[in-house]
């Protein structure tokens, strides 16, 4: 299996073996003994980026491990692999600000359900739990404006294989993803919408 360096370390670059390079449709499959690269899944993006001079377009997590599917074959050996830090970046404020945003819900006695962190498609579930209270967008967004004022930061727990990030001293969830170091990162947060339909409520939103 891949050791996924990202889910211990923030570095976006990283001296790694390529273990094999072999032809997939256009491009080729490459696997690494260790990747800074996220593998898309957990309702977020993959990173893309760079394993030497060949452009990374895609990761997964297959089943024998995380597969970076590049346009170049790479060669077997020791290669620095690089992640695209603005790409990275995005997702990581995406992906934080919706744990948030489940926080508030359940704040509110809402469960949060499922969430998706894609640019563009950004959206927390909820189903209503004991005494689930209204949510507002302008409620929601003032929350938020205070935990980015605070700064608070990141804090990564983790137990026998599962990692829990949480904020300063809010509740934590059970992630794989990336997020950022403290929440000043985030610079604003714009709820779009709030919907609900057949019992779920739905929370679309977008960082600025």
């Amino acid at each position: 299996m891949t050791e996924r360096l990202f889910f211990t370390d923030d570095a976006l670059t990283a001296e790694v073996d390529v273990i094999s390079c072999t032809p997939h449709e256009d491009g080729f499959a490459v696997v690494l003994n260790a990747t800074p690269f996220h593998p898309q899944g957990g309702g977020q993006p993959c990173d893309t980026g760079w394993i030497a001079d060949t452009e990374v377009v895609k990761v997964l997590q297959e089943q024998d491990g995380i597969v970076h599917y590049v346009k170049q074959p790479v060669l077997p050996g020791r290669a620095r692999a690089a992640v695209d830090a603005t790409r990275r970046h995005l997702n990581a404020r995406l992906h934080s600000a919706g744990h948030l945003i489940g926080v508030l819900g359940e704040q509110s006695g809402w469960v949060p359900t499922k969430a998706h962190h894609w640019p563009g498609e950004c959206r927390v579930s909820f189903t209503p739990g004991d005494n689930a209270q209204p949510l507002e967008p302008e409620t929601i967004e003032q929350h938020l404006e205070q935990w980015i004022r605070a700064d608070l930061p990141r804090h990564m727990q983790h137990d026998s294989g599962q990692r829990v990030v949480r904020f300063g001293d809010l509740p934590g969830y059970p992630c794989g993803g990336t997020h950022v170091r403290s929440l000043a990162a985030l610079h604003a947060v714009s709820v779009l919408s709030i919907s609900q339909k057949k019992g779920v409520l739905s929370v679309r939103y977008e960082v600025k």
